[in-house]
């Protein structure tokens, strides 16, 4: 087995770990799905710029990428990106249980079309809410061009929240059970940033903005989110017409 095959096994195997696509590795490395096939069948090997951030990703050393040693680390740094619908509640109560999986369905598919028109990975569903994450080259700034062609787009009142960090990575659950999901205090802020949306339904953590140069903002404000010990600053995104 030569070094491309021997590499791209390795890729597979943590790509398939991961419960991740090969459009996953794509969009997040901004690359192509065929480059990330070409891979893993050993017919080409990522570009050396791409060793780290792909390290990165899957939360290994490269030295483990190139198969020196293993390491269990799943960090990487990404926006994550959490939506849900103002009103849920009610307007189920209103619906037979067949007509609100389709009302869902429809909602839901809107969104994770926003984030994977700008790259995004979708990490799961959760009732009428939905959450995924951005990591690569320019993440903060695709998590905030997609908030913005989600509320755009979908069809009901959505309230979003973005903020970035260190996530983890990985299976979360029993081993017979378990399926791909991001956890860690960066989760938990964005989950909380999201919850309390309000005006625009597009809130962002400073820290995100900051790092995505964006400027489009208004109503910077401090907040004790619940939960989270320090203080967090957000910002509301203007969403043009």
């Amino acid at each position: 087995m030569n070094i491309n095959e021997t590499l791209g096994k390795k890729i597979k195997t943590l790509r398939e770990t991961f419960h991740l696509k090969q459009i996953d590795i794509a969009h997040a490395l901004q690359i192509s799905p065929q480059a990330v096939s070409k891979w893993e069948k050993g017919e080409n090997a990522p570009d050396i710029s791409l060793l780290v951030p792909l390290a990165k990703l899957f939360g290994v050393t490269t030295d483990s990428l190139l198969g020196y040693y293993d390491n269990n680390e799943k960090n990487i740094e990404a926006s994550v990106f959490v939506s849900s619908i103002k009103g849920l509640t009610s307007k189920i109560q209103k619906l037979s249980d067949e007509e609100s999986a389709l009302w869902m369905n429809g909602f839901l598919t809107q969104v994770t079309e926003a984030v994977l028109k700008y790259d995004g990975i979708p990490v799961k569903y959760m009732g009428g809410g939905f959450l995924g994450f951005f990591a690569g080259p320019n993440h903060q700034n695709r998590s905030i061009l997609s908030s913005i062609l989600a509320k755009k787009t979908v069809s009901e009142d959505v309230s979003i929240g973005l903020h970035s960090g260190n996530i983890f990575l990985g299976t979360i659950g029993h081993k017979d059970y378990a399926s791909k999901d991001i956890s860690g205090t960066t989760v938990n802020i964005a989950f909380r940033i999201s919850a309390c949306a309000s005006a625009t339904g597009i809130n962002a953590s400073k820290k995100t903005v900051h790092e995505a140069q964006f400027d489009r903002i208004i109503n910077l404000r401090t907040e004790n989110l619940k939960g989270i010990d320090e203080p967090v600053e957000i910002c509301e995104i203007i969403v043009n017409g």
